[in-house]
């Protein structure tokens, strides 16, 4: 499987193929459920979408030595919350039928 990315303006373009209906509506639809997904982690909840996947906001604990990779330099981490994705079932069945490359 080669490594792509598909942009949000890609995923527009497919459901304006799929469904005919004006880009800009989908764009504003599509900007205003991911805003939605913001406001729930940011209010602690958690987003269910069932047979795709949970997202939710998980606890990172804090660190009083901790090191910046790129610099090498020392310094203290505080505990945060990041969002933490889990395939749901449906999802998990689909990525198996991804066939695998065989590596030497």
């Amino acid at each position: 499987m080669s490594a792509s990315k598909i942009t949000k303006s890609e995923i527009v373009d497919k459901v304006h193929e799929n469904t005919k209906v004006e880009k800009k509506v989908i764009h504003e639809i599509f900007e205003n459920i991911v805003e939605e997904f913001k406001n729930a982690l940011k209010s602690g909840s958690t987003v269910e979408l069932r047979g795709f996947g949970t997202l939710e906001p998980r606890l990172r604990k804090g660190r009083e030595k901790a090191r910046n990779p790129k610099t090498g330099a020392i310094l203290s981490v505080e505990p945060h919350y990041v969002a933490a994705f889990r395939a749901g079932q449906e999802l998990k069945k689909a990525l198996l039928e991804i066939p695998v490359e065989k590596t030497k």
